[in-house]
């Protein structure tokens, strides 16, 4: 047995009693509180169209900043937000026309 695959599966062994823990909250993350500042900021009307780095790069210009681009991400994503945030417009479905007759000389294509 080669020494890589007897520390990988001791590190493995080591590991196993870690996973249905869950990791604890670093002391500089943003609490529930600021995290809602940042969503409701998104949200408004003023930014509700923008990409979180324009929303960013917009609020640093007039000397607020929250917290970073990635944080930003962050947050959308475990809202589910992470997405286009313009309004896209919505193509309706092509139908192909139809053409019938129902007897001579009533239809011309």
């Amino acid at each position: 047995m080669s020494r890589a695959t007897l520390y990988r599966q001791r590190a493995r062994q080591a590991a196993l009693p870690l996973e249905g823990k869950k990791r604890p909250s670093l002391p500089r993350s943003l609490s529930l509180q600021e995290i809602e500042t940042v969503l409701d900021i998104l949200h408004c009307e003023r930014f509700v169209d923008r990409a979180p780095y324009e929303v960013y790069a917009t609020l640093l210009d007039e000397g607020v900043y929250h917290c970073s681009i990635s944080t930003i991400y962050r947050i959308l994503e475990e809202n589910k937000e992470v997405r286009e945030r313009r309004n896209q417009l919505a193509h309706p479905a092509y139908h192909k026309p139809e053409l019938l007759a129902a007897g001579p000389n009533q239809l011309w294509s």
